[in-house]
């Protein structure tokens, strides 16, 4: 069964609530294999974190990518 919305939208509801989560640094759209997904970056993968983060988010699936900290590069 496909998705009713697209993961734009599923992103434009859900951002502000995984950003919230501690150790969650950025959501994006993406791909997992050949699949459209949601991809969560976090800066250290937890026992604790991966059990909150669900594996789909509106009928879309979830991949989760360790980044590490995002930080602005600074201005030249």
């Amino acid at each position: 069964m496909a998705p009713e919305e697209t993961i734009e939208v599923v992103l434009k509801k859900h951002t502000d609530d995984l950003m919230a989560m501690p150790g969650i640094v950025g959501t994006a759209e993406g791909l997992c294999g050949e699949t459209p997904c949601i991809k969560i970056y976090v800066a250290v993968l937890t026992d604790e974190l991966a059990r909150k983060i669900p594996e789909q988010i509106g009928g879309h699936p979830v991949d989760i990518e360790v980044t590490g900290e995002f930080r602005a590069l600074p201005e030249k």
